[in-house]
């Protein structure tokens, strides 16, 4: 505190001369219309200006929040997108004449629903790449869902513990995805074997079916994981070989998996029975 005084001290003569400087600029303006209506404005610009940055900086930390209210939202309406398209495929299927087919207004249970989840890690340049989620069991996941965002097919989960979970990315070479091209519904499987987080390639497609550049490839609903008509890519060449029966086919992924935040865990609501199906019929997935 004795040091404070002696610096104050030593500095009186510099402290005199602010405090008359600002007594005589504070008599300026207050005596000078002119000045006063200079210095209020330029006072208010520099205020604005002060509580623009302040908004700013605060909307920019409540993104996180923001950005988790969207994927909820998100979620909500996609599950309601899926419903409709499931009502419509019923509808078409149910428009020949019979007797059993009932019609109903409302859209029913959801058969597929979406969780929103956030990446916390994610790998794209091994040769089998995984992600992380910041939701495990607690929140209803459950190995064996799929994980989708907008744009497309991202994986599959793995394993969960109680708060994470992770997941087999379509970027590992034992993903296979069964889908089909919507132009024609030819049925294929995507498989990731270009080495390019960017690409993947279409088996299975014969020559006699008629592939062009930019067809679409969905999923095809197959063993109830993703829900049908999905976007996975779009095809991006299209090759004959001689010694094949099948075209070789390049797709461009609609995820950019090197950008990946938010994600959604589907759950189809009616996999486990289809599950019981398959086992009391003798088939699994290694001779399906």
């Amino acid at each position: 505190m004795r040091k404070l005084f002696i610096f104050i001290f030593r500095i009186r003569a510099f402290l005199v001369f602010l405090l008359l400087e600002g007594f005589s600029l504070y008599l300026l303006y207050r005596s000078n219309a002119y000045h006063n209506a200079a210095f209020y404005q330029s006072s208010n610009y520099y205020v604005g200006r002060v509580l623009e940055i302040q908004s700013e900086v605060a909307n920019y930390f409540n993104l996180t929040e923001v950005n988790e209210h969207l994927a909820q939202e998100n979620a909500r309406l996609r599950m309601q997108l899926t419903q409709l398209q499931e009502r419509q495929l019923d509808d078409s299927l149910g428009g020949v004449k019979d007797s059993l087919f009932v019609a109903t207004d409302s859209l029913g249970p959801a058969v597929f629903t979406y969780r929103p989840a956030r990446v916390t890690s994610n790998s794209v340049r091994g040769l089998n790449n995984h992600l992380a989620l910041n939701m495990g069991s607690d929140a209803g996941i459950q190995p064996g869902m799929g994980v989708l965002t907008a744009n497309g097919v991202v994986g599959r989960v793995k394993a969960v513990s109680k708060h994470y979970a992770t997941v087999t990315s379509l970027l590992h070479s034992q993903t296979l995805i069964s889908v089909k091209l919507k132009r024609n519904k030819s049925l294929g499987s995507i498989r990731w074997d270009t080495e390019n987080p960017e690409t993947a390639s279409l088996h299975y497609i014969p020559l006699s079916e008629k592939v062009f550049k930019g067809d679409s490839v969905v999923t095809s609903g197959a063993g109830g994981i993703y829900p049908p008509g999905i976007l996975v890519g779009r095809v991006v060449s299209v090759r004959k070989e001689l010694d094949k029966s099948f075209y070789t086919i390049v797709v461009r992924l609609g995820v950019d998996f090197e950008k990946l935040s938010y994600v959604y865990v589907v759950e189809n609501k009616r996999k486990p029975e289809l599950d019981s199906l398959m086992i009391r019929s003798g088939i699994t997935e290694e001779n399906e």
